[in-house]
């Protein structure tokens, strides 16, 4: 379980960045075995959305050229030093699906849904690849589940499953963490998904066109090395075009807009016994093609560490 190397991120990947003691992140591109930052980029500026989106329109060698040929572009040949946060940390939407693979909704005890079944996640709940996922004090019922997620790259609105594809800019890796205590206690799953840090994601956005067929992709999530989770999103359900089709019937995409696909079988609380996450277990997400995030767990801060009972919860 060591740290994240410059190796393991996919080439023409876009990252967000900063050296260990800065405040704020900015984007880079991963190339050459090297990471360049994008500060200074004309028409992009260090923002990772428009530069995936220049990708999506101008291909990846082009983009490469731009960042990599900018004078005195600035560049690391390790990430030492350097910590990855989530590739978008402002995103207008993350939707999330549920019980979208068969063997998970069995394991589930529910039957495969007619329908996706959609709830979402806030900007509260992203984290980078290596940061910590925090158990709240309100549960000690923390579960996994590792996916794949899309990000849109242009506005989409009644788009057809045939086209669905080109509303795509890339796609990255994903764990839709989740509190199964507070998710259960209610018909809406809310309260167990949307808490502070329960959405690792990248290690960056990998360019679309480096995925010919997102639903060709080895998904594979371990905790603390022992294997959880291991399948292909060839078995989704309702894979991402359908997904992107029946959303835009729903509403308007944005570019930026994030879609966690849903989590293959073998979640923590479902296992015998239950397999719960607890302080110093670390988690990792790894999709063929897409590279690995490592979370670690951290407990909450603060006196009050212990979860709080439902019923002094009564008001």
């Amino acid at each position: 379980m060591t740290s994240l190397k410059l190796a393991d991120l996919v080439d023409f990947s876009l990252v967000s960045w900063r050296r260990s003691g800065d405040d704020r992140f900015t984007g880079g591109l991963v190339h050459g075995g090297r990471l360049w930052s994008l500060a200074g980029v004309p028409g992009i500026e260090g923002d990772v959305l428009t530069a995936v989106l220049a990708a999506q329109e101008e291909g990846c060698a082009r983009l490469a050229e731009r960042v990599t040929g900018q004078p005195g572009a600035e560049s690391f040949d390790s990430l030492d030093g350097v910590e990855l946060g989530p590739p978008l940390s402002h995103p207008d939407k993350i939707l999330c699906l549920g019980l979208n693979y068969t063997d998970h909704a069995s394991e589930a005890g529910f039957e495969a849904p007619t329908v996706p079944i959609v709830f979402s996640k806030f900007r509260n709940c992203l984290v980078g690849a290596e940061g910590s996922i925090v158990m709240p004090r309100l549960s000690s019922e923390i579960d996994f589940e590792g996916e794949l997620a899309v990000v849109i790259g242009r506005p989409a609105k009644h788009v057809a499953a045939a086209d669905a594809l080109d509303h795509v800019a890339a796609y990255s890796v994903f764990n839709d963490v989740t509190a199964r205590d507070l998710q259960l206690r209610t018909s809406q799953w809310i309260s167990g998904k949307a808490l502070d840090t329960f959405a690792p994601m990248g290690p960056g956005l990998v360019p679309a066109q480096l995925i010919p067929d997102p639903q060709d992709l080895m998904i594979r999530t371990t905790v603390n090395d022992e294997v959880m989770q291991h399948d292909t999103t060839g078995h989704m359900i309702f894979d991402v075009a359908t997904t992107i089709a029946y959303l835009s019937s729903l509403m308007t995409l944005e570019p930026g807009d994030i879609i966690a696909t849903g989590t293959p079988a073998g979640v923590g609380f479902k296992q015998d016994p239950p397999r719960y996450l607890a302080a110093g277990d670390v988690v990792e997400v790894t999709i063929a093609g897409l590279g690995t995030i490592r979370n670690p767990v951290v407990a909450p801060t603060g006196d009050a560490a212990e979860p709080v009972a439902a019923e002094s919860l009564a008001v």
